[in-house]
């Protein structure tokens, strides 16, 4: 839940920027930069999207259940995020959109460290031999007494309340 938390706030912070940037555009600008096929369908607003056009859906989230499955796969999902963030700074040229990009960048370097921390101590804790008690009290009975005569019960005699 942190993850998705987290990336909704980065696509606020993308999506600010979008509107910075388009704040103003004519629709003949907003076609010659080539957006004029998702302001037919968006405006300026913010779509969660692939760069290839593919709308964003529950599939992307990827959750098998085993904390090192998916911790190795939130570390890959930052690290995937990451390398956007620097494609992104290779295409622009505004010096304001290169330092929020690198800032963006930074976090998610940030967030795989932490991952990569969480997912050595699950895998430590998951190492850990374990240790069972069983039968704390000796007792070889259902009555708890200890008087075995050879098949596992007691004869009968014993002082226990709970027989």
């Amino acid at each position: 839940m942190i993850l998705e938390l987290k990336s909704y706030g980065h696509l606020e912070m993308v999506g600010t920027l979008v509107s910075q940037l388009t704040k103003g555009c004519s629709p003949e600008e907003i076609r010659a930069a080539g957006l004029g096929d998702y302001y037919t369908d968006h405006g300026i607003s913010v779509y969660p999207q692939s760069a290839s056009g593919v709308p964003f859906n529950a599939m992307t989230l990827a959750v098998k259940g085993d904390p090192i499955t998916d911790l190795t796969e939130d570390m890959a999902a930052e690290q995937k995020a990451r390398s956007t963030y620097e494609y992104l700074i290779d295409l622009a040229d505004d010096p304001d959109v290169i330092n929020v990009l690198k800032f963006l960048r930074e976090r998610e370097v940030v967030h795989f460290q932490r991952f990569g921390e969480a997912l050595r101590t699950v895998e430590e804790k998951l190492a850990e031999r374990k240790f069972y008690m069983n039968n704390m009290n000796n007792t070889n009975n259902s009555c708890g007494c200890n008087e075995d005569k050879g098949n596992g019960t007691c004869n009968g005699g014993c002082s226990n309340p709970r027989r």
